[in-house]
C-alpha cells in the first residue's frame, strides 16, 4: 500500500445484519487518531428513526439493475409488494453468512433472493458494496472535501474465522465494484476492535480497567450478527498488538437466535404455510423478522413481562384457513406451546422463558468457545465488541460463567469494529504477529527413497523414480509470524520446454502433513507463472511467500531471465 498519496481512509463493515462506513483524514488520524467520521445518518423512511449503520438488504429491477440499499431498499421493496409489484424485482438481505456456511465457494455460485428467484451470487456482494461506496463518495461530495476516489485507502472488514477463499471473495467483489486494488487491505473484525479499543476510554467496564498496559493479555469477543469471532491480543511495545490465540468462531451470532424464533413459528403454522408466505408476502414475513429484532433487543432475563409482538395477523390467518383449514388462534392453541404463547388483536404475547429458549443455545455456543480459547494463560479480561454483545441477556451469562475476568464492553460495541477499521487503514502494522489459523504448503515431487516416503506415491517423471503429492511446508498452523514476514521456496520445472508453471497451494489442520491428499488437507488455488521464453532445460524459479497479514501475498521470479513473475492467484474457480 502507497501511504504518499491517499488523503483519507475509509472503511466498509459489510455486516450481515447491518452495513455501514467511517472514515478519516490522514491529517487529522495524525493529529487526532479518533477524529472519525460515520455517516452522520441514515434515513430509515421514518423522520423519528435514524440509524449509523444501514440493513444489509439490496433491491434490483427485473434486468438485475441497481434500485436500492439498505433502509431505502426495504421501503422501496415495501412499496413493490403492496402494488403488487415483487415479481419484477429482485430483494436480497442477510446474505453474508452464505460465505460461512458455503464449504465450496465460486465464482459462478448463486443466492436465492427473498421469493426463490436466483442471482450470481457475486453480482449481489458486488453491487451492494458499490452502493456503499457511492454513499459514501456522494457524502464526501456534499461536504465539499474535494475527495476523489483515487484519494482514497479503502478498507475492507471480514470475519477472522473466514476462510481465504471467502476473504478473496470479498475482495474480488471490491475490485468489482470499482476499487483499485494497491488501494485496498482487508481488516479482520476482531483486530479491527481491538486496535480502536486501545484509545477508548472504557466507560462501561467493571473496575475501569484499561488495556494500554504492556504486556496485558485480553480475549476479545467480536459477536456479529452472523457469526462469532473469539481470538487472544497482547499488548507489546510501540503500541503494537500480537495475536496469542488463532481466531475460532462459528455461525452463533444474532441472526442464529432469529433462525431459531422462525422454527419455532413453523412448529406452530407450519414450514409450508412460512414457505409460502414468504413468496406470497414477504412483506408481512420482513415485518415478523424486524419485530423480533426489535423485541430481543430488549429482552431482561430478571423481568418476567411477556414479550410482546405486532404481527400481521390477517395475513396469517388467512394463509392458516387456505393451508391448514384452521385459523390463527385454533391454531396456537393446539400448538405445543398453548400455555406460552397468547394472542390479544393483531399482537402476539410470548412466556420470557420461551425466548430466552431460543437464545440459549447460540449463548452455550458462545460460552464453549471462550472456554476453548481461554486454555491460554495470562488472559485476565475480555473485550467484547459487535451488535450481539450488547444483549444484556448473554452478558449477564457470561459474567456468571467466567466470575474472576474484568469484562469490558465499550460504548456502540456495535460500531467497534468500523472504527478500527479506520485506525488499521492508516497504519497496518498495528498487529505486529498473527498465529498463522491453518497451514499452507505447496504440492511437490522429490527423488523417490524407499526408505522415507510411501510407495503408492512413487511415479516416474521425466525418467526419474519420483514421490509425488509432497505437501512442500511454508508455514505451520499455530506458529506465531510476524506481520510481513517472508520465506522463499525454490521449485522447478519437471519437464523441458515448459511454457507456464502451475503452484498447486494446499492449506491444511494439520502442523505437518506428509502429502496434500491426507485427511484435513484441502486444495486452495493454483497460481500460474507464464514464462518470458522456452527452455530445453530444468528451470528454476524462486517463490517468495509474505505471511502473517491479513492476506496471504505470492511473488515469484525465473531465475534464467532474472525477471519478477506476478503469480495470479485466483481462489475463485468454477
Amino acid at each position: 500500500m502507497e501511504h504518499s498519496n491517499y488523503m483519507m481512509v475509509a472503511a466498509l463493515d459489510f455486516g450481515t445484519t447491518y452495513s455501514g462506513y467511517a472514515f478519516s483524514f490522514r491529517n487529522d488520524f495524525e493529529t487526532d487518531p479518533l477524529k472519525i467520521q460515520a455517516n452522520p445518518v441514515w434515513m430509515t423512511g421514518s423522520s423519528q428513526f435514524m440509524s449509523l449503520k444501514t440493513p444489509t438488504c439490496l433491491l434490483l429491477d427485473k434486468d438485475q439493475k441497481f434500485v436500492a440499499f439498505g433502509f431505502q431498499a426495504e421501503n422501496m421493496y415495501a412499496e413493490c409488494v403492496l402494488d403488487e409489484l415483487q415479481d419484477d424485482f429482485y430483494y436480497f438481505h442477510r446474505f453474508k453468512m452464505y460465505l460461512h456456511s458455503n464449504k465450496n465457494i465460486t465464482s459462478t455460485m448463486v443466492l436465492e433472493d427473498i421469493t426463490g428467484k436466483t442471482l450470481s451470487a457475486f453480482d449481489v456482494f458486488k453491487l451492494s458494496i458499490k452502493a456503499l461506496v457511492n454513499h459514501l463518495l456522494e457524502t464526501l461530495d456534499k461536504q465539499g472535501t474535494g475527495v476523489k476516489h483515487e484519494e482514497v485507502q479503502w478498507v475492507l472488514t471480514v470475519p477472522a474465522i473466514w476462510t481465504d477463499t471467502a476473504k478473496q471473495f470479498m475482495r474480488s467483489s471490491a475490485e468489482e465494484a470499482g476499487i483499485n486494488p494497491d488501494k485496498l487491505i482487508l481488516a479482520l473484525e476482531p483486530e479491527a476492535a481491538s486496535i480502536l479499543c486501545q484509545y477508548l476510554p472504557i466507560t462501561k467496564s467493571e473496575m475501569g480497567f484499561t488495556m494500554s498496559k504492556i504486556g496485558t493479555e485480553y480475549m476479545v469477543v467480536d459477536l456479529g450478527g452472523g457469526t462469532a469471532d473469539i481470538t487472544v491480543h497482547e499488548k507489546v511495545e510501540k503500541d503494537q498488538l500480537k495475536e496469542k490465540h488463532r481466531a475460532t468462531g462459528s455461525n452463533c451470532g444474532g441472526t442464529s437466535v432469529d433462525n431459531r424464533f422462525f422454527i419455532l413459528l413453523e412448529n406452530i403454522f407450519g414450514k409450508q404455510l412460512m414457505e409460502s408466505l414468504k413468496k406470497e408476502d414477504p412483506l408481512a414475513y420482513l415485518d415478523i423478522e424486524r419485530g423480533f429484532e426489535a423485541a430481543k433487543r430488549n429482552i431482561d432475563p430478571n423481568n418476567k413481562v411477556k414479550v410482546t409482538m405486532t404481527i400481521p395477523f390477517t395475513t396469517l390467518d388467512k394463509l392458516c384457513k387456505e393451508i391448514n383449514n384452521k385459523g390463527l388462534e385454533t391454531l396456537v392453541k393446539a400448538s405445543d406451546y398453548a400455555n406460552e404463547i397468547k394472542l390479544h388483536g393483531d399482537k402476539i404475547r410470548f412466556n420470557v422463558g420461551l425466548i430466552i429458549n431460543l437464545f440459549q443455545p447460540s449463548i452455550d455456543s458462545v460460552i464453549s468457545l471462550m472456554r476453548e480459547v481461554l486454555s491460554t494463560k495470562g488472559v485476565t479480561h475480555f473485550l467484547m465488541v459487535g451488535g450481539f454483545s450488547e444483549c444484556n441477556l448473554l452478558q449477564n451469562e457470561i459474567r456468571k460463567s467466567f466470575p474472576g475476568k474484568r469484562i469490558i464492553i465499550p460504548k456502540d460495541a456495535g460500531l467497534s469494529v468500523l472504527k478500527g477499521a479506520v485506525l488499521f487503514g492508516h497504519r497496518p502494522d498495528y498487529i505486529k504477529s498473527r498465529i498463522m489459523p491453518r497451514s499452507y504448503g505447496v504440492m511437490t515431487s522429490l527423488l523417490f527413497d524407499s526408505r522415507k516416503f510411501d510407495e503408492k506415491y512413487r511415479v516416474v517423471m521425466d525418467g526419474e523414480e519420483r514421490c509425488d503429492k509432497i505437501f512442500s511446508l511454508i508455514a505451520s498452523v499455530d506458529d506465531s509470524v510476524e506481520a510481513g514476514t517472508k520465506v522463499e521456496k525454490s521449485y522447478f520445472t519437471p519437464f523441458p520446454n515448459q511454457e507456464k508453471m502451475d503452484f498447486n497451494v494446499y492449506v491444511s489442520t494439520e502442523a505437518n502433513p506428509c502429502y496434500v491428499d491426507e485427511e484435513g488437507c484441502k486444495h486452495l488455488c493454483t497460481p500460474t507463472i507464464e514464462f518470458p521464453d522456452i527452455c530445453p532445460d530444468k528451470r528454476w524459479v524462486d517463490v517468495e511467500f509474505e505471511l502473517g497479514n491479513t492476506e496471504i501475498k505470492m511473488i515469484a521470479k525465473d531465475r534464467k531471465s532474472g525477471k519478477q513473475i506476478k503469480a495470479q492467484i485466483n481462489l475463485l474457480h468454477p
